[in-house]
């Protein structure tokens, strides 16, 4: 089993930035990628951006190409996500998973509020 947890999250300007941590404990060994993805009231959760684990290899979704960066500390099993420019649209719970070789998401983390105001 793993277990996440996010931290990192509050309330910015538009235009600000804030860095999001996901640190993993457990049995992580088997992790294929890490990934962040994000729920606003009222919608559906969305993908944000995923980073493999030994690769290092990214993708992100189109709303946040260009603004938002994933990264890892191996050393410390944490994924992070710097947010920049980020915008009233931003706002949202944001909460990390595992991908497993299998490619599903069994693992998540708690979750942690970002809102942008204008």
């Amino acid at each position: 089993q793993v277990q996440l947890v996010e931290s990192g999250g509050g309330l910015v300007q538009a235009g600000g930035s804030l860095r999001l941590s996901c640190t993993a404990s457990g049995r992580t060994l088997s992790t294929y990628a890490v990934a962040w993805f994000r729920q606003a009231p009222g919608k559906e959760r969305e993908f944000v951006a995923r980073i493999k684990w030994n690769a290092g290899t990214t993708n992100y979704a189109d709303s946040v190409k260009g603004r938002f960066t994933i990264s890892r500390d191996n050393a410390k099993n944490t994924v992070y996500l710097q947010m920049n420019s980020l915008k009233p649209e931003d706002t949202a719970v944001y909460y990390c998973a595992a991908q497993l070789p299998t490619l599903q998401y069994p693992y998540w983390g708690q979750g942690t509020q970002v809102t942008v105001s204008s």
